[in-house]
């Protein structure tokens, strides 16, 4: 493990909405330029969409790629693993740089036990699901993760619609989180815009994550971070 200061999402207060874009969208020919930009624009978080091709019909890049671009932002590094056995490459994206990361209640394996060596990491841990899925395949993790993803388009690809019909999720994992009491984030990812982000707000979440919507902002990446926020 690298011995790089981790700050998990367990640190950051709840209560405040935070912009993650998504580096799925970022100029790949320029990836440590554009990086930096968007840190520089606002940006609370990077997420981070790592796909086999196997668990989503689509490839993105590796842990070399996370590695490489780690030293363009001091931001926390939000890992979102969509692959079949997160459980095998956990170790060499923790290695590369991740401060978080996010697994698939779908994924194969021991899901506790993953979540355990995230933490043993030193990396904060969280669990999504696919949109067909059922938010009480959540539940079982509810005492073991710092942040909940719900995701707003079928994992694989960027650009898509928001899903509004996933709003019930959302709903629902907020309140239980604060009844709870725990410091646990929600999150959204997928189509996320100033036209849908306050629907994701106003359902609880207060983490958004954002792809074309902030690198493909016509007046640029500030001002595609700032319409976002409430």
């Amino acid at each position: 493990m690298t011995d790089r200061k981790r700050l998990p999402l367990s640190e950051f207060p709840r209560g405040q909405v935070r912009i993650a874009p998504s580096i799925l969208s970022a100029d790949y020919a320029r990836f440590g330029q554009h990086l930096a930009e968007v840190s520089e624009a606002g940006a609370d978080i990077i997420h981070v969409d790592i796909m086999d091709g196997h668990f989503v019909p689509n490839i993105s890049f590796g842990p070399a790629v996370v590695k490489a671009i780690r030293k363009y932002s001091d931001k926390p590094f939000d890992v979102h693993l969509m692959i079949t056995d997160p459980g095998k490459y956990l170790d060499t994206f923790v290695k590369a740089g991740a401060d978080h990361i996010t697994i698939h209640v779908e994924s194969d394996g021991d899901l506790h036990e993953v979540i355990s060596r995230i933490h043993a990491s030193g990396c904060s841990a969280g669990i999504t699901l696919r949109p067909g899925t059922p938010v009480e395949a959540l539940m079982p993790y509810f005492d073991e993760v710092e942040m909940f993803l719900v995701m707003t388009v079928e994992p694989g690809f960027g650009g898509q619609s928001f899903m509004a019909d996933q709003m019930p999720k959302v709903e629902y994992l907020r309140k239980a989180i604060d009844a709870s009491g725990r410091n646990i984030h929600l999150e959204v990812d997928g189509g996320i815009n100033a036209a849908t982000a306050p629907q994701a707000i106003a359902a609880g979440a207060e983490v958004l994550v954002a792809g074309s919507s902030v690198f493909g902002y016509p007046e640029g990446l500030a001002a595609g971070i700032t319409a976002l926020r409430p």
